[in-house]
């Protein structure tokens, strides 16, 4: 029926098809790639993420165990001043303008 070289054409025209589609349909190999390089940088921010939580969570355990890091908030973020303490402020002298 069919010879053996008109089978290996055919089959070869089937490979290379086969081929064309992996590399150049939507759910090929320029698909895969992007979704690896999706996954990658997620991973990357999730742990940046993980990071910053993990200083937060610092954060809280020291508020919620030590009055210094409370204190230490209300002056740097309240402008709070304590009882035995003497506030003073530095004004810039004034420049003459013209």
């Amino acid at each position: 029926m069919f010879s053996s070289r008109t089978l290996l054409v055919l089959l070869a025209i089937a490979g290379l098809g086969l081929q064309a589609e992996l590399w150049f349909s939507d759910d090929g190999y320029r698909k895969t790639m992007k979704l690896r390089t999706a996954v990658a940088d997620q991973r990357d921010l999730n742990d940046s993420l993980r990071e910053r939580n993990a200083a937060l969570d610092a954060e809280v355990i020291n508020l919620k165990q030590g009055s210094e890091a409370a204190e230490e908030r209300a002056r740097t973020d309240l402008g709070m001043i304590g009882e035995s303490e003497t506030f003073y402020q530095v004004v810039p002298a004034a420049t003459a303008s013209r």
